[in-house]
């Protein structure tokens, strides 16, 4: 049986070392994905052996899932928008909390090529992680991809969002 891939060698690559580096340090994790669709979940899901590290992963897109499925409270939504370090914190907390993981990452952004604006351009991307038994503020961080393509700005915040996920 030769093995086929789903996606790009470099996703495979590090989706395996997110399952066997997470593994080996005995962690359960978790996503919370936006503009990403579930490609996260999908990297980490075509790697055998995956479901001892992959408890879940949530693909809220609407404001209402984030809302509905995560507990992002609409005052987040209101204030600083999807598209917001509060926002993805928010998300990252929700999938902790409804999960058995130790670690949620979430990502959410403008993967265009519409819906940006002057302060979130199309390929801002936000992305936060939250560690079960971590005090203090979750971590954050705001990128902006060059908007190449909307294909490109969902496969760099794939990347982005894996990376975050080893320990």
């Amino acid at each position: 049986m030769t093995l086929q891939t789903l996606l790009p060698k470099d996703i495979d690559d590090l989706a395996q070392r997110v399952i066997d580096e997470n593994k080996a340090a005995g962690r359960k994790v978790a996503v919370a994905e936006s503009c990403t669709g579930g490609l996260v979940s999908a990297a980490l899901t075509e790697i055998p052996g995956s479901s001892a590290v992959f408890d879940r992963g949530y693909v809220t897109y609407s404001n209402e899932a984030k809302m509905e499925a995560l507990d992002v409270p609409l005052d987040i939504i209101e204030t600083f928008g999807a598209v917001s370090i509060a926002c993805a914190w928010a998300m990252a907390k929700g999938a902790l909390a409804k999960s058995k993981a130790d670690v949620a990452v979430a990502i959410s952004g403008v993967a265009g090529p519409d819906g940006g604006t002057k302060l979130k351009p199309v390929g801002t991307v936000v992305f936060a992680r939250v560690v079960r038994g971590e005090e203090g503020e979750p971590e954050g961080e705001l990128k902006k991809f060059e908007p190449t393509s909307r294909a490109d700005i969902r496969r760099e915040a794939t990347v982005c969002a894996l990376e975050l996920l080893l320990p």
